[in-house]
């Protein structure tokens, strides 16, 4: 049996510290800080886990913590927002260029995609 918290199947071969992190909005620091507040120790495979542990991670995910498609949807309002303004770093989101300050004069290429060549269609 698969565990599923905040709509996510976390793995069950791997420690709960390791598993809690397949959510979107916890890292490994947020996953121990949840397994010392219900308890648990992070080293626990997540299918040791009893029905009641569970029910204790599922209940304070959700309510303390901003996790998946809430948190997906405050990021993105965010950038839209910065971009509705004209702030610098909004004119760097829509532009889709690096809006923290690095380098675009040889790098850059993740974000820029890849490099056009002058004359490269003919046909």
């Amino acid at each position: 049996m698969v565990a599923r918290i905040a709509g996510v199947d976390i793995p069950n071969e791997k420690r709960i510290g390791t598993s809690l992190t397949y959510i979107y909005g916890i890292g490994p620091a947020r996953a121990v800080e949840i397994c010392g507040k219900v308890d648990i120790d992070p080293e626990t495979k997540t299918r040791d886990l009893t029905e009641e542990q569970s029910r204790k991670i599922i209940g304070i995910i959700d309510k303390e913590y901003q996790v998946e498609g809430t948190l997906r949807t405050e990021v993105s309002m965010n950038i839209q927002r910065l971009m509705d303004i004209g702030c610098y770093r909004g004119l760097r989101h829509r532009r889709k260029l690096p809006a923290r300050g690095q380098n675009t004069k040889n790098n850059a290429r993740t974000r820029k995609g890849p490099r056009t060549r002058p004359g490269g269609k003919k046909k």
